[in-house]
C-alpha cells in the first residue's frame, strides 16, 4: 500500500509539491468539498448559475443525468482534450472531476432548497464567497488544476491570451446552456464579476509555502558601514 501511495505522488504531483504532501492533500479535498457546497448553493438559489453549471444544467434537464453527474463525465471529457496539448494531469485535477460532481448531487439530493427570497439571496452570496474560499483551497494546495483551468492553460500557451481563451470557452459553453434551459441569470452576472477578486484574495492566503532548503546557500550578509 505504501508503495502504491509512493507511486501515485511520483507520477501525480508534481516534484515542488511533494513537500507537506499531507498538509497539502487536507486543503485539496476539503477545497474540493467546499467548491461542490458552493456549487450546489448556486443551483438551489435559482437566481443564475456560473456558466459551466449553465451548461451541465441544460444536459441534465434534458437528459434526466443530475447536474453532478455531467459535472464529472464533461470534467473527463475535458481531460481528454489536453492529451493534444500535452498538458499534464496532477492529482488535484483527477479528484476535482471525482469530487466536486459527486458532492452537489449529494448536497441537492438531500438538502431542501429555499424557497423566500431572502434566503435564496443568503444562498446565492453564500455559495458566491463560499467558491472563492474553495479556489484558494484547492488551488493553494498546489497539486494540480482542474480540468477546465488546464484546458484554458493549454490552449492560451499557443498563442492567444488567458482572459480571450477564458471568455472564449466560458460564453461558449453559457450560450448553449442557456438554449437548453440551464438557469442565467444576474446571479450569473454576479459570480462573473466577484469570482477574479475574491480568489485573488484567497488563492496567496491559502497556498501552501514550501518548506525552505536548509541546505541552500544562505545569502551574504551585507558589509556594515
Amino acid at each position: 500500500m505504501a508503495r502504491l501511495l509512493a507511486s501515485i505522488v511520483q507520477i501525480l504531483v508534481p516534484p515542488t509539491s511533494r513537500d507537506r504532501i499531507g498538509h497539502r492533500l487536507m486543503r485539496l479535498l476539503i477545497g474540493l468539498l467546499l467548491y461542490g457546497v458552493s456549487l450546489s448553493l448556486l443551483v438551489m438559489a435559482r437566481l443564475g448559475i456560473d456558466p459551466w453549471d449553465v451548461f451541465q444544467q441544460g444536459l441534465a434537464r434534458h437528459t434526466g443525468i443530475p447536474i453532478g453527474t455531467w459535472a464529472v463525465l464533461i470534467g473527463i471529457g475535458v481531460l481528454f482534450l489536453w492529451i493534444p496539448l500535452r498538458q499534464r494531469p496532477g492529482l488535484g485535477t483527477v479528484l476535482n472531476v471525482l469530487v466536486i460532481g459527486t458532492v452537489m448531487d449529494l448536497v441537492l439530493a438531500h438538502v431542501t432548497p429555499p424557497t423566500t427570497l431572502p434566503a435564496r439571496l443568503i444562498a446565492l452570496f453564500g455559495g458566491v464567497g463560499l467558491n472563492g474560499v474553495a479556489t484558494g483551497l484547492y488551488i493553494g494546495a498546489g497539486l494540480g488544476p482542474g480540468p477546465r483551468d488546464g484546458l484554458m492553460v493549454g490552449l492560451a500557451a499557443r498563442g492567444p491570451s488567458i482572459r480571450l481563451v477564458r471568455t472564449s470557452i466560458e460564453v461558449t459553453v453559457l450560450l448553449i446552456g442557456w438554449r437548453l434551459g440551464g438557469n442565467l441569470g444576474w446571479g450569473t452576472l454576479l459570480y462573473a464579476l466577484a469570482i477574479g477578486p475574491l480568489a485573488q484574495i484567497f488563492i496567496p492566503l491559502f497556498t501552501v509555502r514550501p518548506i525552505p532548503d536548509a541546505n541552500a546557500p544562505r545569502p551574504a550578509a551585507s558589509p556594515e558601514g
